[in-house]
């Protein structure tokens, strides 16, 4: 059976009826998304972007699920600039995700082997859900094989990976202690293939976007920090654009849930709050499009959720080891104390003007003695 050839995100979309300005609305959320660390975004305009996202290939994407909740799905599900059709339909060409397809059982295997035979070597597989590996990973099952032989066996046949939401990059909720089926995450089973991790319960649907239109666009993925995170969605502490950062560096902090400062809008760090050490960009980059969709806009401390050690690993309302700057005790002060000015000092300071007066004197006759000795042995114009 010959391979379909697939079309490109420009003939999609028109195939679809989408104008070019629909197109570029698209292009420019993508560029604010990640305005750097993408190399099709980086210094360009929306609409140089579009005009390199429109000649790439409709990239095939094969979905699988593991031990999840649904969240990062759900998650891509509620995007409005894209909307779900427009990402599964005309941006990528979805070819297996359980959850969205209607297919199941037999209907649904033969379709999972048909993606990857189809696409070998071209496809990026994206994992949701941590992965059991407990006695042999007997506490999940796919068509009665352990779901870690099935993500090794599909991931063989990818082109790059992509662990969507903390389960899947590191296992989050899964592995929790005591972590009863010996949950992990994707790279610690696949060693020998390009995979990007997108920590977040769940992750910024754009990021998954951005990084899969790399991959079309350029042929590669993007630049990624030590955890494998794409810098360009991990590339700054939620601490820094937080909104409350302000009460943070003042010292005024929430000491409880309802409390006087909580509903003022103050720091939640005393709340637990891992916005200090959590690399993020919820602070900036809301979910769905909604202000303050987040967390801490919603007065609910971070949780810490991308990061390894911290999210599913630390009690929620612990707090973080961080220096806190508290006025006035950490300022310079406006004004020191005044103390007295005694006799005894009176004295010596006298005593210290007189010296210094003395001696000032003392070289200026000095010097003064040496000029006339210097004026008396120099000859006068005209003398002998």
């Amino acid at each position: 059976m010959a391979k379909i050839e697939k079309e490109t995100i420009a003939q999609s979309l028109k195939n679809a009826g989408y104008s070019r300005r629909d197109f570029l609305q698209l292009c420019t959320t993508i560029v604010a998304t990640a305005p750097m660390g993408l190399a099709f975004t980086e210094k360009a305009t929306p609409a140089a972007v579009a005009k390199a996202v429109a000649k790439a290939k409709k990239p095939s994407v094969v979905w699988l699920h593991f031990q999840d909740c649904t969240g990062c799905s759900e998650t891509l599900l509620r995007t409005s600039k894209p909307d779900v059709a427009d990402l599964i339909l005309n941006i990528i060409s979805l070819d297996y995700h359980e959850t969205l397809m209607v297919a199941c059982g037999k209907q649904a295997e033969d379709a999972l082997n048909s993606a990857v035979s189809e696409n070998a070597g071209k496809f990026v597989l994206v994992v949701e859900g941590a992965i059991p590996t407990k006695e042999k990973g007997i506490y999940m099952k796919l068509g009665g094989r352990p779901a870690m032989d099935v993500l090794k066996e599909v991931g063989s046949k990818a082109a790059a990976i992509i662990a969507i939401g903390s389960c899947a990059s590191w296992g989050g909720v899964p592995s929790a202690d005591p972590n009863p089926t010996g949950a992990t995450g994707v790279d610690s089973i696949i060693t020998d293939k390009a995979i990007v991790n997108l920590p977040g319960c769940p992750p910024n649907p754009y990021s998954l976007l951005g990084v899969v239109l790399e991959f079309a666009v350029m042929g590669k993925l993007p630049a990624l920090d030590s955890l494998k995170r794409p810098k360009f969605a991990y590339d700054r502490l939620i601490h820094d654009h937080c909104p409350r950062r302000a009460h943070f560096d003042a010292g005024r902090f929430a000491g409880q849930f309802g409390d006087a400062g909580h509903n003022q809008g103050y720091c939640l760090f005393k709340l637990g709050c891992k916005g200090p050490v959590t690399h993020a960009g919820c602070s900036t980059r809301h979910f769905n499009e909604m202000v303050d969709a987040w967390p801490i806009g919603t007065g609910a401390p971070c949780f810490g959720c991308t990061e390894k050690a911290v999210g599913f690993r630390m009690p929620a309302f612990d707090k973080v080891d961080v220096h806190l700057a508290t006025p006035p005790d950490t300022y310079a002060p406006i004004a020191g104390s005044v103390g007295t000015f005694g006799a005894a000092a009176a004295g010596l300071v006298g005593i210290a003007a007189g010296a210094l007066g003395g001696a000032a004197w003392a070289t200026s006759q000095k010097l003064k003695s040496s000029e006339e000795a210097t004026a008396e042995k120099t000859p006068t114009a005209g003398g002998k």
